[in-house]
């Protein structure tokens, strides 16, 4: 009788609990709301309840079908001013400091997940501490953390992500995004409207695993992404093995290559770490499912894209790969013109040219795309650069002057065009080269070749606010490159101060 009792109260009250309207937690206290379009709500409630928002002199209702709801709120001007939205159904949320300004979506892996509390500036830039202690003076820009979240071996589509918005202050801060914080900061200074960064970014991720299954599929070239990832779950367990057994050995050797390093001033040897299992970063499709899915339809203004390490010995796989993530995007958010703005991979001992290169063959393809190049802001050794204070001001400089309109801001650093030949000597013509000029003496990182392609070091000089490249040992070239190396080093600017892309004339 006893327990007939607790069964029986257990599923009165856990009805009562599945009647509770909830909003999706996108929809939670210190939230931005997109200025300017149609505005989405939606979250879960009983089936066949009533459910009324109310929100900024607006009320729209609707009922719940599938245990789901959502309405359509009108479009409403940028509030500095908190606000409230009650939803009712048979209960009341009440949701407070609200505002209504600019939403970006901030995503990656964890060049762009890397926080505030770590940055490492260089320069003239400000320290960690500094920065953290003027963050007080933006509670207009707010970020909302996505949970870390992988779906493998059920890889179905989640509708919340159970995140929370957060207040820029001095304490928050240390969480946010450096490279979005950074990138908000100029929004608002120059807009002057609260700022939301949706921050759903996770390291070491490739990009497959940011994209729907369909869409992989879709691309008979993509397929290899599947067996091999099936094929590294399966090697895995023997991979481990082998760790397992070897450990002692190899740590025994870490110590002696380290005292070496230390001895010599060389550069300091990794300290070997167990495998990790493929399927611990999602795998592909597991973070879109996880990470990108849920969000689907937040109104939001464009996407920020810092990624691609991960995919660093897969340079021409990726120039299918970028295209389709910013198309898939662009279809789940039902505009084909949401801005998309990546920034290029910096230089390191492991990211290959061809994966800069793609990226840079993203830039000129697809429209409404910007590629900020950043090889020369921070230390080529570390994968994980730690002045992300220029590469999220450079990455605001396309959307102040393609979104919201700032006219005559230079937005990107020189970008290769086309070449010709004229007699022993290249001429190459740059985009976005208003008054080319060379940094540090001679300009430098440029090769050339005949028609035997064996590239040898050029000379180039400015002229005409073009670039002119020769060899004495090659008198007919057929060929240039420009920064082609794991590290680029290419001296060329333009007037604003921003690098030129490495690139090849020679594309393949």
């Amino acid at each position: 009788m006893k327990n007939g009792l607790i069964v029986l109260l257990a599923f009165f009250y856990g009805n009562i609990l599945l009647a509770n309207v909830k909003p999706n937690s996108l929809f939670t206290s210190n939230g931005v709301l997109q200025q300017g379009v149609i505005v989405p709500v939606w979250g879960t409630a009983n089936e066949d309840e009533k459910i009324t928002v109310e929100f900024n002199g607006q009320t729209v209702a609707t009922v719940t079908k599938n245990g789901k709801w959502m309405v359509q709120l009108k479009p409403m001007k940028a509030s500095n001013t908190a606000l409230s939205m009650v939803i009712k159904g048979e209960n009341t949320v009440t949701i407070g400091n609200i505002l209504i300004g600019e939403v970006w979506l901030c995503s990656g892996q964890s060049n762009m997940g890397f926080p505030v509390r770590s940055i490492r500036a260089l320069g003239a830039y400000p320290k960690a501490e500094d920065v953290l202690k003027d963050a007080q003076n933006y509670p207009l820009i707010r970020q909302f953390s996505v949970p870390l979240k992988k779906s493998v071996t059920t890889p179905v589509k989640i509708n919340d992500i159970n995140g929370k918005w957060n207040v820029c202050d001095s304490i928050a801060a240390k969480n946010f995004s450096a490279v979005a914080y950074f990138f908000g900061k100029e929004l608002y200074k120059k807009l002057q409207v609260p700022i939301g960064l949706i921050n759903s970014s996770y390291g070491g991720t490739a990009i497959e695993n940011w994209m729907s299954k369909e869409t992989l599929e879709s691309f008979p070239e993509l397929k290899s992404i599947f067996t091999n990832y099936e094929k590294a779950l399966n090697e895995f367990p023997k991979k481990m093995e082998d760790y397992t057994r070897n450990e002692k050995n190899l740590l025994e050797a870490f110590s002696r290559d380290s005292s070496d390093a230390k001895k010599f001033n060389k550069e300091m040897p990794r300290k070997p770490s167990a495998p990790m299992s493929p399927a611990e970063r999602g795998g592909p499709t597991g973070l879109y499912n996880t990470m990108i899915y849920p969000l689907l339809p937040y109104a939001i203004k464009g996407i920020t894209w810092y990624q691609g390490e991960a995919n660093g010995g897969r340079g021409i796989q990726y120039r299918t790969l970028l295209p389709a993530l910013i198309n898939l995007w662009r279809k789940d958010w039902n505009n084909d013109k949401l801005p998309f703005f990546f920034v290029q991979i910096p230089g390191w001992k492991g990211h290959p040219p061809e994966l800069k290169e793609a990226q840079l063959l993203t830039y000129q393809k697809v429209p409404n795309t910007a590629m900020t190049v950043i090889y020369d802001v921070d230390d080529s050794t570390d994968v994980h650069p730690g002045n992300k204070q220029p590469v999220g001001e450079r990455l605001s400089l396309p959307a102040r002057a393609l979104v919201y309109g700032e006219k005559k801001l230079e937005y990107m650093g020189p970008i290769y065009e086309s070449m010709k030949v004229e007699g022993d000597k290249v001429v190459l013509t740059f985009s976005h080269a208003n008054k080319l000029v060379a940094k540090d003496g001679e300009i430098k990182d440029f090769v050339i070749a005949g028609n035997d392609k064996k590239f040898v070091a050029a000379k180039a000089q400015i002229k005409n606010n073009k670039l002119v490249v020769y060899s004495t040992d090659v008198k007919n070239p057929v060929a240039v490159r420009g920064g082609w190396r794991l590290c680029p080093q290419i001296n060329l600017y333009n007037e604003a101060g921003l690098p030129a892309s490495p690139f090849r004339t020679d594309v393949e």
